[in-house]
């Protein structure tokens, strides 16, 4: 099956003071890992409003700017040239090549995402996405309404337990980077 792995890097990074996508993570920016874990994907782009030349993929820009992530997932969507799309924040480095292989492993007919759940909640960064959600996406969007969770909430979307996936593939699974004293959650001082 082909798919698409898309990075978001829009936010403005203003509670943890640096640009997040290129914080150094055990000798290479955040986002480098996160693409890395993504290699399998048949194509690989980064969505922001900032340069990010230097990791040697297309940057495309929000099409329906102001929505948060969900503006993010809308370009994510728009631009991949497949049916399926990996969607991961520039701030999840622990999220590998493994992890992604089972998601895509767990689609099933009728399924328009697959996301990692924690109870009710769900993970939407670190999710895999269908291209025909576009449409939907663009609705809420343009009603003013941002957030992913109400987007899902009443789709046919395949929940897997948060739990056992960091049972899978490491408790740090999840960890990203909001304020610089989660640092500490990447094993660093």
């Amino acid at each position: 099956m082909r798919w698409s792995g898309a990075v978001l890097a829009g936010g403005q990074s203003s509670r943890f003071g640096r640009d997040k996508a290129r914080y150094p993570y055990r000798g290479k920016p955040l986002l480098q890992w996160v693409l890395e874990g993504l290699r399998a994907a048949d194509e690989r782009f980064i969505v922001a409003g900032r340069d990010y030349a230097e990791f040697g993929v297309p940057v495309y820009g929000d099409l329906l700017p102001g929505g948060g992530s969900l503006s993010g997932l809308h370009a994510a969507l728009a631009h991949a040239q497949t049916d399926w799309v990996a969607v991961a924040a520039c701030d999840q480095p622990f999220l590998g090549a493994d992890y992604w292989s089972y998601l895509l492993g767990q689609l099933r007919e009728g399924y328009v995402a697959v996301v990692p759940s924690f109870g009710e909640a769900i993970e939407p960064l670190g999710a895999v996405y269908h291209k025909g959600l576009q449409d939907l996406v663009s609705q809420q969007l343009r009603a003013g309404n941002f957030g992913l969770q109400a987007l899902l909430k009443p789709l046919p979307v395949l929940r897997l337990p948060a739990e056992e996936l960091a049972q899978r593939f490491g408790a740090r699974l999840f960890t990203n980077l909001n304020v610089p004293e989660d640092r500490a959650n990447l094993g660093e001082p």
